[in-house]
Parts: C-alpha cells; structure tokens; sequence
C-alpha cells in the first residue's frame, strides 16, 4: 500500500495549513460556520479551493516530495450540514465529491488523497460527548463516502475527547481503509477533555488492536505540546505527523480573536526541527489555523 510505504520511509509528506483562516482572512470569502465544503458548490469556490491547494503542491513539486491532500470537508457531517441546510443524501455526494474533484489535482505517482472529517460539535472542547459506539454510527456515513470515492485514506482531524476519536477509528476499520487520528491540545499539552495525550493513544490503540495508521497533533502551537514528546516511551513512534498552529494563543483567545494571528514563522519553523528530534517517526508536515503556505514554506526548508 503506498501510504504504508511512504510511512515507512525517510521521506517527508507536505500536506496544506489553515484551510478556513486562510480562504476567510486572506482570501476575503466568507464561511457559513467555517463550512469550506460548501465552495465546492459552484465553479468560483471550486476555483478558490484549487487555487489555495497549489500553493502547497508546488512546495512539495519544487523538492520532489509527496503531497498529502486533505478534503475541505471537516465540516461535512450531519450536525453541521443539517444546521447549513443539507439533506444526509446531498452530504453524502459532497463528501464524494469532494474527493473525486480533487483527486484529478494529484498528478504525483506518491500523492495521497485523504477524506477530512471533523469533530460532531466544536473543534475546541468536547462539550457533549458521545459513547464509542454513537461516535462510530455518527461517523461511518461520512467514512463510506469517501471510500466510494476512492480516497486512500480518511483523517479525522481536531479530535478532543477519546470516545470519538476511538468510535471513528473503529468506522474506518469496519469500512476497511486506513484512518489518521489527529488530537488537538490546549496549553498545556492535554486535550480539552483533560486526557493526556499519551493516554489518548495508547486508549486508542489498546481498543482497536492499533488500527490507525498514525495519530498526528493539530490546531496548537508546538510550545503548547513539545515537552510531552521528551520520553523514550513506545506511544512516542506512534505520531507521525504535526500540523500546528501559527499562534501562541490559547483556543479561548482564538475563539474570542477576531484579527488573524499569524505569530512568528521563523519560531513555528524552529520548532517543528525540535519536535523533529523529540519524533523519530515524523513524516507528514503541514499547519493548523492562521498558518498559509509561506509558513509551511518556513518549515520545510528546515526540515527537508
């Protein structure tokens, strides 16, 4: 399988940064509920989007490096689509869509399309929390979609309690396609629910025989989570990619910010070449809110 290959070697994977804060504060387009699957409607969003994905293409044409494309569809399940007004069936052939369309972006024979779906309420705290069972027939609609449609593997991205992260795991395991599990952490390095980000993966691994690919750490800024990472401990390997905030702020000061805050690029790229020593398996590279292509930039020169 060429995830698993590419996983297995020494090469870097590039994937995008801050999709929505990028398309709303540097794109001037304005998001329903940070909904960006909804660009794909007509044929200026769809412009908007490919136009964005790009930038980030060719950091990884320009040093011969895999490109891993998220779906902008982390919005795309049915409490947020029933609150923007879709059906389960028009949701259903969005997220199918959305891999079809940009899959014919993908021109690299090591390129990799991934189904993006989100958390069922706020990306920043759990509020109310589903059983692993409810979580896994919440999100299993969405999953099938996007194996439909061909993606090579599914992301779920800014997960903040374990039940739901564990109950999508097992989706994409019962759906039969590979599945990254991606936490997002506050200031200090746990998640919103309180769990430590150790715990949340091994509790993730120990209930679904370690069925995810990798777990990846998003929507923080590294100095929120680095210290975490200085152990010798087995969970350490099982990260394999960051994608990270541009901001030292915490999410409540996000939440309340209402100008980009698109911190200090040379710290953001200083610190992925430290999380780089504290992760021995990190391949896939890419950012989180307020971070663009520049960023990524940044840090992959030094990197890479």
């Amino acid at each position: 399988m060429k995830l698993n290959r590419l996983l297995n070697s020494d090469s870097r994977i590039i994937t995008d940064g801050g999709l929505e804060t990028t398309l709303i504060f540097h794109k001037g387009i304005e998001l329903r509920s940070f909904a960006a699957f909804e660009l794909l409607n007509n044929p200026e969003g769809r412009e908007a989007l490919k136009s964005y994905y790009q930038e980030y293409i060719k950091i990884a044409r320009d040093r011969n490096l895999p490109f891993l494309l998220e779906t902008p569809t982390w919005r795309s399940n049915p409490d947020w689509g029933k609150k923007l007004g879709y059906s389960t069936e028009e949701l259903f052939e969005v997220n199918k869509f959305a891999v079809s369309f940009f899959k014919e972006m993908l021109d690299g024979e090591n390129d990799l399309i991934s189904g993006c779906l989100g958390p069922r309420g706020d990306g920043y705290q759990p509020g109310v929390q589903m059983s692993v069972d409810e979580a896994k027939g919440y999100h299993v609609t969405q999953i099938q979609a996007f194996k439909e449609a061909g993606a090579d593997l599914v992301s779920a991205i800014t997960m903040n309690y374990l039940e739901e992260a564990v109950g999508i795991t097992l989706a994409a395991k019962e759906q039969g396609i590979p599945v990254v599990i991606s936490f997002t952490v506050e200031t200090d390095g746990k998640l919103p629910s309180g769990l430590s980000l150790a715990e949340a993966i091994q509790e993730n691994d120990r209930l679904t025989e370690s069925y995810p690919a990798y777990f990846m750490v998003n929507c923080a800024h590294p100095k929120h989570f680095s210290s975490v990472f200085e152990s010798s401990e087995n969970w350490i390997g099982r990260i394999k990619g960051v994608r990270a905030n541009a901001s030292l702020k915490s999410h409540a000061e996000l939440d309340e910010s209402e100008t980009l805050d698109e911190g200090d690029k040379v710290l953001l790229a200083n610190c992925y070449v430290e999380l780089d020593r504290l992760l021995p398996e990190l391949r896939v590279i890419g950012g989180c809110c307020g971070t663009d292509h520049s960023h990524i930039e940044k840090v992959v020169e030094g990197l890479v």
